[in-house]
């Protein structure tokens, strides 16, 4: 399953916005590398320590997760940031080393990491085989269906949303696919969720016809054989919302196989609000709940996560430059949000994990723009939503990354960047 072994404590508030409206969508040989290991920090010297550790062979732009048996899976990108390669390590020692690289993408140079948001997603399913859904460069194929408003010859029409599995052994992908069948304009990342029950979600916005922002929708297509094969996409976000075009979105799927995605809309064009997707009955309908506002006639290029604690699943998403987490329960209600210590300062690409003791970190770039990733920065929240310590602040992260934040099984906390 899309999810962290670890697991949060204590309750969450009261729902922080009302259900906006229920759409229906129908679904018919490891040479080991020595990563770069910094001395474990605390957060402003409070808090539990955090281990940092450096992205193997100098890649960008993590993805992690780590399976029941506490082994840590790694996707990352390399080379031209328009036209580069996924590669995906393991580790079963925390961090401390990692399995020779494995390439993601079947096509040389068809992954993109230019933008922060358009690279890799990766979600495990339930037998311990890794989904990755990526944004196709402008040289991936195959291609996706042509936008009839861009011009024909442009590198850019057509870009597809690729998707690749690993074999159950982890050894190697098969060849990359295209999900898009009747869809285009791709612009901001897509994003992958499975569950233990053979259910692959991927993930992205886009159009069916020419239109505008507002007229953006999320779009799903939808596997029930683990990823063997796909339906065609269909909308599940609401109509008139819109989809931010160069934003990212994320998708989830917890232990209960309860499907979440976070998105930003484009209503009218300036109302670019974070709302919630959800699905209780595996994919069959979603309901949509706007959850934060934010009024801008700007594109953000904003990125989302999701993780899965005791007392339901966390998400985290930016807004006005700052980084914010809330709780979402069973009942998908949706808890006051929370955000670090501080004054914004172009706060971005957050990244959360939680530990047995209720402990959360939200990681994040500081100081963030096009162009420049900024310096990484975390803070711990105690399982009541309080502030534990000042932000804590590392390195000066690589063009256009981030890091990923994850917990292995005893609980303590890694930044992977």
């Amino acid at each position: 399953m899309n999810h962290q072994v670890s697991r949060l404590g204590g309750s969450f508030g009261q729902p922080g916005a009302m259900l906006a409206t229920t759409i229906v969508c129908a679904f018919g040989g490891a040479a080991l590398m020595l990563a770069a290991f910094a001395s474990p920090l605390a957060a402003g010297g409070h808090g539990p320590a955090i281990q940092h550790i450096a992205v193997p062979s100098g890649g960008i732009e993590p993805q992690a997760v780590v399976d029941d048996k506490g082994t840590i899976h790694l996707v990352y990108f390399r080379g031209e940031a328009r036209k580069g390669d996924l590669f995906d390590v393991r580790s079963s020692d925390g961090g401390a080393s990692f399995s020779a690289a494995v390439r993601v993408n079947s096509q040389p140079g068809s992954a993109i990491a230019a933008g922060v948001i358009r690279g890799a997603q990766i979600a495990l399913d339930g037998d311990g085989r890794l989904h990755v859904a990526w944004n196709g460069s402008g040289i991936a194929k195959p291609k996706g269906p042509r936008n009839p408003a861009q011009p024909a010859d442009s590198p850019h029409n057509g870009t597809p949303m690729l998707y690749a599995r690993s074999n159950p052994a982890g050894t190697e992908f098969e060849p990359q696919r295209n999900l898009m069948r009747k869809t285009f304009a791709l612009d901001g990342g897509g994003s992958v969720a499975a569950d233990a029950g053979g259910r692959v979600l991927v993930t992205w916005h886009g159009m069916d016809r020419p239109g505008k922002e507002a007229d953006r929708r999320v779009w799903v297509a939808r596997s029930d054989d683990n990823g063997a094969t796909f339906a065609e996409e269909r909308a599940v976000s609401a109509p008139g919302t819109g989809s931010c075009g160069c934003c990212g979105l994320r998708t989830f799927a917890d232990s209960r196989g309860t499907l979440y995605g976070l998105y930003r809309s484009a209503t009218q064009e300036v109302h670019r609000d974070i709302y919630l997707l959800a699905s209780t009955d595996h994919g069959k309908s979603f309901r949509s709940q706007k959850i934060h506002d934010w009024e801008i006639n700007a594109c953000p290029m904003s990125s989302m996560s999701f993780t899965e604690g005791d007392g339901g699943v966390l998400a985290a998403w930016e807004t006005k430059g700052q980084v914010y987490w809330a709780g979402i329960s069973e009942t998908l209600a949706v808890s006051e949000p929370l955000a670090p210590a501080g004054p914004a300062n172009r706060r971005k690409y957050p990244s959360l994990a939680t530990n047995p003791k209720g402990q959360t970190l939200l990681a994040w770039n500081e100081g963030a723009s096009w162009g420049k990733a900024g310096r990484l920065a975390w803070q711990i929240f105690d399982k009541s939503g309080n502030l534990v310590g000042e932000p804590g602040t590392g390195p000066e992260l690589p063009k256009w990354s981030f890091a990923a934040a994850i917990t292995l099984k005893d609980g303590s906390f890694r930044l992977i960047y």
